[in-house]
């Protein structure tokens, strides 16, 4: 990517065929902060990207000049509503990408009746979700490592 020119960045509706595409651009994100190899295989599952998942209204990317360079996903259960995942491939982190996707996630889940939107985040993230208005409220156990625990934050809509 030409850093000297001003990207055309833009979000849209993933489609079922970039599941393998955006599952790799999730692992490589989580990389990025200096997992190892063990850790990574443990995450794979909880970050892979089912292709029917992306079919629906809660799962979004963030393409920059039309490449795949960030994924939004947010999901409810009993009435609270999750941020699943929001990651940015590496080569593309300092654009605005992450702000875009968090911000659509919020106005997402707003409109589908949200009043907060609960994270549990990887410890490296939660300066930016701080720094985006998100307060943490307690921790949640890690889906990927047992007895890894994660920081619980939530964003008031």
């Amino acid at each position: 990517m030409n850093l000297a020119t001003t990207p055309n960045i833009s979000l849209r509706a993933a489609r079922s065929d970039e599941a393998t595409a955006l599952t790799e651009l999730c692992l490589r994100s989580k990389e990025h902060w200096g997992y190892d190899e063990a850790f990574m295989a443990a995450c794979r599952a909880e970050l892979t990207v089912a292709p029917d998942i992306i079919a629906g209204p809660f799962f979004h990317i963030a393409t920059v000049d039309g490449e795949c360079a960030g994924v939004a996903e947010i999901g409810s259960e009993i009435g609270v509503w999750y941020l699943e995942k929001l990651f940015v491939d590496p080569r593309f982190m300092g654009l605005g990408l992450g702000r875009r996707l968090f911000d659509w996630a919020a106005k997402t889940a707003a409109a589908h009746g949200a009043s907060s939107l609960e994270i549990a985040a990887d410890p490296d993230a939660v300066p930016f979700y701080e720094h985006h208005g998100a307060r943490r409220i307690g921790e949640e156990p890690s889906g990927s490592i047992p007895g890894r625990m994660l920081p619980l934050l939530e964003l008031t809509l």
